[in-house]
């Protein structure tokens, strides 16, 4: 989970030219938007091999690092 972490905060960096924290929002505040959400998809779904389809690119999903990983790690349970 920290490599994912860890993985998660360098991708997001790089869209955003900012530094987060595993807990910061970054919808809700629009630190990301639609199209940096699309390119972390892609990256996430290169870089793990999970499936995000785009419906499930949301708010809820999304939000912060965290919800990311949980949602990635749903998405690993349904497996």
């Amino acid at each position: 989970m920290t490599d994912l972490c860890e993985f998660l905060i360098l991708k997001i960096e790089e869209l955003v030219f900012y530094k987060v924290s595993p807990d910061e929002a970054l919808v809700t505040t629009n630190l990301l938007d639609s199209i940096a959400l699309v390119d972390l998809a892609v990256a996430i779904q290169n870089e793990t091999k999970i499936k995000i389809p785009f419906q499930e690119i949301n708010r809820e999903n999304f939000n912060t690092v965290i919800n990311i990983i949980e949602y990635l790690n749903s998405k690993l349970k349904a497996i």
